[in-house]
């Protein structure tokens, strides 16, 4: 690679704690790994086939809803070209003429969390809440409760 390549695929990024690193390849090698865990010597499916298996498991009748519903969630999906390369890859492994269609919502970062806060809210979950006095005293015991 020449010298004018690796100036180009350079990045410097501040970190919580102020200081500074400079990254070049490794930032697309990293990303890399979720779809192809071998990378890094892991046995497990990516990121792609682990979709398209779940979605293989469903009931005939929901494959075509599953398929044409998938929603990125999380940090991770936020690197650049995930949601691109994700549908290339569910695209190659699902069946032929299955209509694919990837959300990608730019508040996807907090989305667990939000889904999370909103099942905390509903008052049909009061089974499954843990107050901190119940987790003060039990701990994460207290999280293998009935309902839970």
């Amino acid at each position: 690679e020449s010298e004018r390549d690796q100036s180009s695929t350079k990045a410097e990024y501040q970190l919580p704690d102020g200081e500074a690193v400079t990254l070049s390849a490794e930032r697309y090698r990293a990303p890399e790994v979720m779809f192809n865990p071998t990378l890094i010597g892991s046995e497990e499916d990516g990121v792609a086939d682990l979709l398209v298996n779940s979605i293989m498991k469903s009931d005939l009748d929901l494959r075509p809803t599953l398929f044409s519903q998938i929603v990125l969630s999380g940090g991770s999906t936020l690197t650049p070209g995930f949601g691109d390369r994700l549908l290339s890859e569910v695209r190659s492994r699902a069946p032929s003429h299955t209509r694919i269609r990837i959300s990608a919502p730019p508040e996807r970062i907090h989305s667990a969390w939000v889904g999370g806060s909103i099942l905390a809210s509903l008052a049909t979950f009061k089974n499954m809440w843990v107050t901190a006095a119940e987790y003060e005293e039990y701990g994460s015991s207290i999280l293998h409760r009935g309902g839970l």
